[in-house]
């Protein structure tokens, strides 16, 4: 005979306490976590939620609310349970058809940003597999004149990267092209972006990531450099002279990415720049 669920929680204190017990074992913030998810399912910012603990809960968002508590507890992203995610201080839809953004890659974005200021000539950029389109996305928003392509393999993640650029008004500065790396543009560029798969793909067996996020935008192959390889060997012909070339690297890549990068720009100036971590993050290859 089994036992009878518990009552819903009736107000905002009670379900937050029970988010934060739930969670406790399964999330490093357990009670912000809590927070963010029950003030997206009531609709509410979490500061005016938290503001009022008495408040009484409909049935609806208390039931909703155990519901993501139970999903996020078998190791569901907490992305994916709000529907978007915050990246580079814009509003983001994600889903499982693409990556989640990381803070990570905030770097590539502000050196790409630095670039541009630095060359108002140089208004062609190109983001190759742009997932969600955070890249694309965050760069257009900030530079009203620039131009740029976004492609990707998977059109279920154009699809959600195309409603991320309606979001933000810049659907007429970007173009997004289905298609492997880029095979898909159909001119140099001055600027070429890129936050490709990098997981070796030994080490994203083991991985969480791998039960939720796709595995397409994850595994780079056996050490992990399979299509930024690819993409080096392309990246010649992909880019005007003088161009840049910006690409996110795993950790343990910032010896071979370089080498690498170097076998096809012979003369270029080649980099990589740590991130808040101090681990090697950004490739840069400036023509």
């Amino acid at each position: 005979m089994s036992l009878p669920a518990p009552a819903l929680p009736e107000t905002v204190s009670a379900a937050l306490a029970e988010g934060t017990t739930a969670l406790g074992a399964y999330s490093d913030t357990p009670a912000l976590e809590a927070q963010t998810l029950l003030a997206h399912l009531a609709g509410r910012p979490r500061p005016g939620l938290l503001a009022h603990p008495e408040e009484p809960l409909s049935l609806d968002v208390a039931a909703a609310y155990r519901a993501a508590l139970r999903r996020r507890a078998l190791g569901e992203p907490l992305p994916y349970l709000l529907g978007e995610w915050e990246f580079y201080g814009l509003a983001f839809f994600v889903g499982p058809q693409a990556l989640i953004p990381r803070p990570e890659t905030e770097l590539l974005v502000e050196t790409a940003l630095g670039w541009l200021k630095a060359h108002p000539a140089r208004r062609l950029a190109a983001d190759i597999g742009t997932g969600t389109g955070i890249i694309a996305i965050s760069l257009a928003t900030r530079i009203a004149d620039l131009h740029v392509t976004a492609t990707d393999v998977s059109e279920a993640a154009l699809a959600l990267a195309r409603r991320n650029a309606e979001r933000h008004a810049v659907q007429e500065q970007v173009r997004f092209a289905q298609g492997d790396l880029a095979d898909a543009l159909d001119a140099p560029v001055d600027l070429l972006c890129a936050n490709l798969p990098y997981i070796p793909s030994a080490a994203l067996n083991g991985l969480p990531v791998a039960k939720f996020e796709p595995r397409l935008a994850l595994d780079g192959g056996p050490d992990g450099l399979d299509l930024i390889r690819r993409l080096l060997a392309d990246a010649p012909a992909a880019l005007t002279l003088g161009g840049l070339a910006l690409l996110e690297i795993e950790t343990g890549q910032g010896r071979r990415a370089p080498q690498i990068a170097r076998e096809h720009f012979p003369r270029a100036a080649i980099e990589v720049r740590p991130d808040l971590a101090g681990h090697p993050r950004l490739l840069l290859v400036q023509t």
